[in-house]
């Protein structure tokens, strides 16, 4: 089996949550799952520093942020073949809300960026796994897909009123939609616990070789 990981920068508040970019590869290694990560080459929308939380005034690339995670061992999104993989994994992160989507700032009117909602298009179909605040975007792409995002009412809603199917979640757990081979975990949306997270991550991980 090979999965395809994308990663959407480097750090929780504009990238990839980085506790869930490693805790899902180690899983991938030690379950003996093939995988390639991918980000797209473009700048992302801002730059936050992480000690104080405020906003910087200068641009850096998605894939640049994205591969200092991975030690340099990745390749561009446009590179992606899907023919080429069993599926497809999502860390979570603002990144995916401000770089993958535009969710932070349009909240229930939000879109996907047009090239990864193309990734998700081909892929479905294929098991998919979706963490923190990725499962967001499933509505747009799934229909009357089961998934969870933990239990914030306000995100619930979003993915009801898009038309998919919110099921409440603690962060060691995952949601499974058998039919649209989809498996979802709260991760960080659920707790700071690395623990929690990662008994979430293994759980999905191994759901994919399965479903």
């Amino acid at each position: 089996m090979k999965i395809a990981v994308v990663l959407s920068g480097c750090g929780v508040f504009d990238g990839s949550e980085i506790n869930e970019v490693v805790l899902s590869l180690f899983e991938l290694e030690k379950q003996s799952i093939n995988y390639e990560v991918f980000a797209q080459d473009k700048n992302q929308k801002h730059v936050i520093n992480h000690y104080n939380q405020s906003s910087d005034n200068f641009t850096r690339n998605i894939l640049f942020e994205s591969s200092r995670i991975v030690r340099g061992n990745i390749k561009k999104l446009s590179e992606l073949n899907y023919n080429t993989f069993d599926g497809l994994l999502i860390p979570g992160g603002f990144g995916v809300a401000k770089n993958l989507s535009n969710l932070a700032f349009k909240n229930g009117h939000f879109t996907i960026d047009i090239e990864f909602k193309k990734i998700m298009t081909n892929f479905i179909g294929k098991p998919s796994g979706y963490l923190c605040i990725a499962p967001m975007l499933i509505p747009h792409v799934y229909r009357n897909a089961k998934c969870t995002i933990g239990n914030d009412p306000e995100m619930a809603k979003i993915i009801n009123n898009l038309g998919g199917i919110h099921v409440n979640c603690s962060a060691n757990d995952i949601v499974i939609d058998e039919k649209n081979r989809l498996i979802t975990t709260p991760g960080y949306m659920m707790t700071n616990s690395r623990v929690e997270v990662h008994l979430g991550i293994e759980k999905l991980v191994s759901k994919l070789k399965n479903i």
